[in-house]
């Protein structure tokens, strides 16, 4: 089973330390097994965060057995790190655990000198005060998560979703980590600076809509060469009433919403099946190969065969 350690400091933020928490309890592989054991540990037997006190069963020895361990952040991110927490976490990362932080968590992180040399993200609030303390970082204020392999750092408390999702999908593939998602309610949409690499089966569809119907129209007939004309054809309604409603239910046009939908269509195909490019690109609606890798490459951030190679899904076993 795989561990992942959270480690709690004075002034831990709470939101930060349930994050991780409640993302890696809840995940479930398909035969429901729970593939995560979730243990918060300190340096002492009792943490404060300013608001509570509260007891840990859990030291610092647990970062030695830990494959993850999670940073949340700090109330005030620039109170120093003692040097028994930057030792165990050295310790642990030459051992080859996956260390990753939570907003002002990067702090702690950077403390240790194993950010040095690498692209990072913290709260836009500290991304400065960041890039002035540690230089030797690539601080990058523009994004929701940082993966660089071993070493992870993610933005503000929310985007630490997105990041523990995001390492669910590493670990056990986007199957498990879209149940994952859903299973903590998150929008299936993200809106941010950074490609997301979290993906689900589906687009939102707003249930009870009048648009309902015709969302699912599109996701069975993903393939076909789709006007707006056609959209609205179907639907039996004029092109400006289509876009009327779909912006006031989706937030987003048909064809940006059926292009967004095709994208994720890839996504899952790259991951799950061994089709060719070629044969995904049409299955879900490009008229070439090549238009379809610089569209995935221009929305993903990766080209498809990067992608593939990033995220097939593993065996769960």
């Amino acid at each position: 089973m795989h561990t992942v350690a959270v480690l709690a400091v004075d002034q831990v933020v709470p939101f930060d330390l349930a994050i991780p928490f409640e993302v890696f309890t809840r995940v479930r592989l398909p035969d429901d097994r729970a593939p995560y054991r979730v243990r918060i540990c300190a340096a002492t037997p009792t943490v404060d965060t300013e608001a509570f006190t509260f007891q840990l069963h859990w030291g610092l020895e647990t970062l030695a057995e830990a494959d993850t361990i999670i940073l949340p952040g700090r109330a005030s991110p620039e109170l120093p790190v003692s040097a028994e927490v930057i030792d165990a976490l050295l310790n642990a990362a030459k051992n080859g655990a996956r260390i990753a932080s939570i907003c002002s968590g990067a702090f702690v992180f950077a403390a240790t000198g194993l950010l040095n040399g690498y692209r990072a993200t913290t709260h836009w609030n500290s991304v400065a005060k960041l890039a002035q303390r540690y230089p030797e970082i690539a601080v990058d204020p523009n994004v929701l998560y940082v993966d660089n392999g071993q070493f992870l750092t993610s933005a503000g408390a929310a985007a630490g979703l997105d990041l523990c999702l995001h390492m669910v999908r590493r670990d056990y593939g986007s199957a498990v980590a879209a149940t994952a998602a859903r299973t903590n309610v998150m929008p299936l949409e993200r809106e941010g600076g950074q490609a997301q690499f979290i993906v689900h089966d589906n687009l939102p569809m707003p249930q009870g809509s009048t648009l309902e119907p015709l969302l699912g129209w599109l996701e069975e007939n993903i393939g076909d060469d789709l006007t707006v004309d056609d959209i609205a054809a179907h639907a039996g309604m004029s092109a400006r009433t289509l876009n009327r409603r779909f912006r006031e239910h989706t937030g987003t046009t048909p064809l940006r919403w059926l292009f967004r939908a095709r994208i994720r269509r890839a996504q899952y195909f790259l991951e799950a099946t061994s089709d060719t490019i070629d044969r995904i690109a049409t299955t879900v609606g490009f008229g070439s190969t090549t238009a379809f890798r610089d569209c995935f490459k221009r929305v993903v951030g990766l080209s498809p065969s990067a992608y593939r190679g990033a995220f097939r899904a593993r065996d769960t076993e």
